[in-house]
């Protein structure tokens, strides 16, 4: 079971309450970090066995939609949860502890340059002074600021620097300065010097000993931030360089998740007068945190504990190794998990008021980590700009500009040639992930649809039925393989698509079919088809004019997917199959209404795989492909293109052989059959050496006949 922090999971509730929110982890994260801005103010350490005296600090990215709850929740933390501590800490320790430690420079470097301590006390406050007011955080910063800033905290021996930044997104490549200056500061807030001349108007001041703890808070949306181009890019380039392992993650892409169903119940518990009593309590509690004797501690970790720790550090580096070389990123963050953990522990001992890090504290340290992690992980695996582009066609139900894509998707960005690549792979991606995406030309201006495609299911085809030519059609979606009763029975007439009222007519045609029904009267034998076909799902069915030395039959193709085509595209689509198959087929139905009338003769099923029917989508980037390839085999007939398509390096003497077989069953003679085998290979971009195929596969074609 989950352990968190007692008193970080009574504000979290707290947040959730007032937010109404479900942004659990957000809220952690955020509570996490407030809790190790207090205790990096006061200047809290950890006295460790392995490492020395480490600062107590954290970094954290904290992403969430719109909506989420982060303005309202940071308003609750500064404003009603730790002003107290705010205030007690500008009011009276800063001032105080500050004056202390002048006080000792004065007093150290006057007997170092033997001269009256008043002279080094009016120098230090000048230069104190000069050095701006505290900054209790900062959205915004140079390098130069950021030294300056450490200045005056080395000199006060008191405080943090508090860098958080909002909308991370917008605001992130603004800022690349400052970020790379606090990946020095992270560790135990050092960072070196930078020489500068020294003048009248610019003092380059003594260098004060010592350590100003860091913090930093970025928040933001994921879409902004992870936008596809060049914030992005920066962005994961700044976690190679070592914000992988320094950052805890909080990473939300969904919608926000109401705490309450109804007004009544969201009513009694924000005005529960317990919830402002346990504020107040919590308040009063935090407060006492910033006096002045909690300046300074020592947070100390016994044996048994560190050994606990030094376990998880084991087990994450265990972890790491398991990575792959280019997941650096990867092995970075899991590798120093145990570090953030220890930082955080030692924040959770501040709070507790104690001295001592215990293993409660590491436990629950460990639990944020993990979580972190998981977020971390989900941030990393985000889609990538082709995945959301298809999604978002799929998912916006209207056709869509380049502009409109400009507009609505921050990733769609860059050159003619960049978007053309995107929407290709988006094309691409979609084909295998059951969506597909239309591209068309209306006045040379491009428009592109997507529709997430359902998967066919066997037990549950589409067809509709009556016994009346043009009225009373009943849809039902019986199971593929109990098809042949009626396609074989007596007295019907049945169509792919249903209609609405039931009378078929193509105005009345309801949208989405997922079967294909084919009729074969050109004399190919049933046999040949089956055999041509073997790899596909079918049945196979005589029709009334059906003779045994002229063959004619219907297939009827369970589709891998249900489409929504209209008739102007479903007509496209079966033209695009007829074009495909192996043999001449009826072109009448691609009539959207067309109707089909049961005979009882013959019929065959043959199981195998589901049709693809996304490659015969019209304005789609395989039909497109099936374009480009019919035009570079123009030298070959509907036969030869077929194997030409199935032929692969490995399969090319299988396939040239149920080529000659295929030509054997129309009829033609073993010298033909032969010699337009030879002349199809020799059309093939990797032929097979003439002499091979003349003392093997024609050698077989003669034995059959």
């Amino acid at each position: 079971m989950a352990k968190y922090h007692d008193l970080q999971e009574e504000i979290v509730n707290i947040l959730t309450i007032k937010t109404q929110s479900k942004q659990y982890h957000f809220f952690r994260l955020l509570v996490a970090y407030y809790f190790t801005k207090m205790a990096s103010t006061m200047r809290t350490n950890i006295q460790t066995r392995d490492r020395g005296v480490i600062p107590v600090n954290m970094y954290a990215l904290n992403l969430a939609v719109s909506g989420a709850g982060k303005g309202h929740s940071t308003n609750i933390m500064e404003e009603l949860i730790i002003d107290g501590f705010t205030e007690a800490f500008l009011e009276n320790t800063l001032p105080t502890i500050s004056k202390q430690n002048l006080q000792v420079l004065a007093n150290d470097r006057a007997i170092r340059d033997n001269c009256p301590v008043e002279t080094w006390t009016n120098r230090l406050q000048k230069e104190y002074d000069s050095l701006g007011g505290y900054a209790w955080n900062f959205d915004s910063a140079t390098t130069p600021a950021v030294k300056q800033f450490r200045q005056k905290l080395l000199l006060s021996s008191v405080g943090s620097m508090n860098f958080e930044m909002d909308e991370a997104g917008s605001n992130f490549l603004s800022n690349m300065e400052v970020l790379a200056t606090f990946l020095e500061l992270f560790d135990k807030g050092l960072v070196k010097q930078k020489l500068t001349k020294n003048t009248v108007e610019n003092t380059r001041h003594e260098e004060v000993k010592g350590y100003t703890p860091t913090n930093m808070m970025l928040f933001g949306t994921p879409v902004k931030l992870l936008d596809g181009s060049k914030t992005e890019d920066d962005f994961k380039q700044a976690l190679e360089t070592g914000y992988a392992r320094r950052l805890f993650v909080g990473y939300s892409n969904q919608p926000k998740k109401l705490l309450f169903d109804n007004a009544v119940d969201f009513y009694n518990a924000v005005t529960d007068t317990s919830l402002d009593s346990s504020i107040n309590r919590i308040r009063a509690y935090l407060r006492d945190l910033g006096s002045m004797s909690h300046i300074n501690p020592v947070m100390h970790i016994d044996r048994d504990v560190t050994i606990e720790l030094m376990a998880y550090k084991l087990s994450c580096e265990k972890k790491a190794a398991d990575f792959a070389e280019h997941e650096e990123i990867f092995e970075a963050e899991m590798s120093h998990r145990y570090y953030k953990c220890l930082k955080l522990a030692g924040a959770y001992a501040f709070i507790d008021k104690t001295r001592q890090i215990t293993s409660e504290h590491i436990k629950c340290a460990i639990q944020m980590c993990e979580d972190s992690g998981e977020n971390f992980n989900r941030m990393m695996s985000k889609e990538g700009p082709y995945v959301r582009l298809a999604k978002y066609l799929a998912t916006v139900q209207r056709p869509q500009t380049h502009v409109d894509l400009m507009e609505n998707l921050a990733f769609f960005k860059g050159s003619k040639q960049d978007k053309s690549e995107l929407i290709n792979l988006a094309s691409a991606w979609g084909c295998t992930n059951n969506i597909a995406i239309q591209r068309y030309q209306v006045d040379s201006v491009e428009f592109l649809t997507g529709e997430t495609l359902a998967v066919t299911d066997l037990n549950s085809v589409q067809v509709s039925h009556s016994v009346d030519i043009a009225n009373n059609y009943v849809t039902e979606n019986p199971p593929f393989n109990k098809m042949h009763h009626l396609v074989c029975g007596t007295g019907y007439h049945y169509c792919s698509h249903g209609f609405e009222k039931g009378h078929r007519h193509k105005d009345q045609v309801l949208p989405g079919f997922n079967l294909a029904i084919i009729d074969v009267d050109d004399g190919t034998k049933i046999e040949t088809a089956m055999a041509l076909l073997d790899k596909y799902t079918a049945l196979y069915a005589t029709t009334k004019r059906h003779q045994k030395n002229h063959h004619r039959f219907r297939i009827i193709f369970p589709l891998s997917h249900y489409l929504k085509l209209s008739i102007e595209d479903h007509t496209r689509f079966m033209e695009n199959l007829f074009n495909w198959l192996p043999f001449s087929v009826d072109t009448a139905p691609k009539d959207i209404a067309r109707k089909w009338e049961s005979f009882p003769g013959i019929h065959h099923y043959v199981l195998g795989e589901l049709l693809d029917a996304t490659r015969f989508i019209p304005k789609t980037q395989k039909e497109y492909q099936q374009q480009k390839d019919r035009i570079s085999q123009s030298n070959m007939n509907r036969l030869e293109r077929w194997f030409a398509q199935n032929i692969e390096i490995g399969n090319r003497s299988n396939m040239l052989l149920r080529f000659g077989y295929a030509l054997l069953d129309s009829g033609k003679t073993v010298d033909e059959a032969e010699e337009e085998l030879l002349d199809f290979n020799s059309k093939l971009t990797a032929p097979l050496n003439k002499k091979e195929v003349q003392h093997t596969i024609c050698a077989s074609l003669r034995s059959k006949k």
